[in-house]
């Protein structure tokens, strides 16, 4: 299982990531909840405009599992699906893609590939809400957690915004509810800078952090991401960017026929 959070997680991050030895911790907000908030959340609420961007980048992974570092092409037409081609040092590693309808992807070292519903996806991550929209905007760095304004707080402080959830959010998908204590915090252009998302009943967290961000064809995109899954264990998923380009690529994907799929446990 720990390979595939490299590649579905990692392999799906459009932006790059530095090792930073310290958690990243904002301000704490110094005013009262902002009540005249209609602004801030069509700003958060924006849809990203661009027909397709390829991203090259390089992944560090931490997974207890040594897992060498990997240059990843990474291909993303808007709504559509999100293609990549991970290999490690010359050798191809694996190939994936997602779309509206789910997730492939294989893994050539041991000849094992998936093919699933994003439930496979959700489970990577200890969440139960991630469909495709929701994983583009969480690529992109955009809010891909479902917020209201009568569910959450929005305050401010010295490096932006903060947006907490006034009470444990219940998320239903596929017949199964689940709490969650969300908090994200957004730099003074509105852009989302930090995600902590925690679950009261286990403890399981996930964490991302936004960074380094860069204006490229009139969108916000991060340049530096840090992915933490805390469980049972703690991985994490840290990339590099090197290279934005916005025209299109043909993105093919087929399972060799000697591939054995792996299975959702």
């Amino acid at each position: 299982m720990q390979k595939y959070i490299v590649i579905i997680v990692a392999g799906l991050f459009v932006t790059s990531c530095k090792v930073q030895n310290n958690p990243t911790t904002n301000p704490a907000s110094t005013t009262k909840p902002i009540s005249k908030n209609s602004n801030f959340f069509t700003a958060i609420e924006k849809k990203s405009t661009f027909d397709a961007v390829k991203i090259n980048s390089k992944i560090d992974a931490k997974t207890g599992s040594f897992i060498p570092t990997l240059d990843a092409v990474i291909y993303i037409e808007n709504g559509q699906k999100v293609w990549m081609n991970l290999v490690a040092v010359i050798l191809q590693a694996a190939r994936g893609v997602a779309t509206p309808e789910g997730i492939k992807g294989y893994y050539k070292l041991d000849k094992t590939y998936i093919d699933s519903d994003f439930g496979y996806l959700n489970k990577l991550l200890n969440v139960n809400f991630i469909d495709y929209n929701a994983l583009q905007n969480l690529l992109l760095g955009k809010t891909f957690i479902p917020v209201s304004e009568n569910d959450f707080n929005l305050t401010q402080n010295a490096i932006g915004f903060n947006l907490t959830s006034k009470q444990t959010q219940k998320i239903t998908e596929n017949g199964k509810t689940t709490e969650y204590k969300i908090s994200l915090d957004y730099d003074v252009e509105f852009n989302l800078s930090h995600v902590l998302l925690s679950n009261p009943a286990n403890n399981d967290q996930l964490e991302i952090t936004y960074s380094n961000r860069e204006i490229l064809n009139n969108e916000s995109f991060p340049k530096s991401v840090k992915i933490i899954i805390k469980a049972n264990k703690t991985d994490e998923i840290l990339l590099e960017n090197t290279k934005f380009d916005f025209s299109r690529m043909e993105t093919t994907y087929s399972v060799p026929a000697n591939y054995k799929k792996t299975e959702i446990k």
